[in-house]
């Protein structure tokens, strides 16, 4: 139990500290994406002219937005689930069956962060260039020169599925140390959230 325990502290305090920032920057990207679209609006609709880049950067910020809340809410048990059976499950048995299943997650988790770093990160060639949203300024960068490669939207699936791992790390280790008997050494999950959001 002490190596669990032991384990587990560093990758707590790496996963609070990580999911404080995401949080902080997901809210900006809500903020700037309400802003955008609520602008889209206004232009469209009352000047007659609406600039094209808007709706692109609105989704920019809403994968940035998902691939950094994702975890938190993952973390914090706010994924819908149905579990009526582990309800039904005496406590071990029920134990034992999240833990079968925060396996299944992470084998999942795995498959999804091969498959993100191949088909949206790493590949330089194959993602494009992103039609209307350009970097400020006339700055060139990269292959796509003034407009943004497709992959920095992308990126953020890539991102979120890493926080998922780590947290999913996390939701086993606790889980191990439950079911052997030290779950009342453990913190609330929801209490570390309520602390970072004062």
């Amino acid at each position: 139990m002490p190596v669990l325990l032991t384990l587990l502290w560093p990758l707590e305090r790496l996963n609070t500290g990580l999911l404080a920032v995401g949080r902080v920057i997901a809210v900006l990207a809500l903020a700037i994406m309400v802003c955008l679209i609520l602008g889209q609006i206004f232009w469209r609709y009352v000047l007659n002219d609406a600039p094209n880049w808007t709706e692109e950067a609105a989704r920019f910020g809403m994968l940035w937005l998902v691939g950094l809340m994702a975890p938190l809410a993952y973390r914090q048990g706010g994924f819908v689930a149905i579990d009526i059976v582990e309800r039904a499950l005496p406590r071990i048995v029920a134990a034992l069956l999240s833990l079968v299943l925060l396996g299944i997650s992470l084998w999942v988790l795995l498959i999804a962060w091969d498959k993100g770093l191949n088909n949206h990160v790493d590949s330089l060639s194959g993602r494009g260039c992103s039609s209307s949203l350009r970097w400020p300024f006339g700055i060139e960068i990269g292959k796509c020169k003034a407009k943004f490669a497709n992959q920095y939207q992308y990126a953020a699936l890539w991102v979120g599925i890493n926080l998922l791992i780590l947290v999913n790390v996390e939701l086993i280790l606790r889980q191990v140390i439950t079911v052997l008997g030290g779950g009342d050494r453990l913190k609330s999950l929801h209490h570390d959230a309520m602390a970072g959001a004062d």
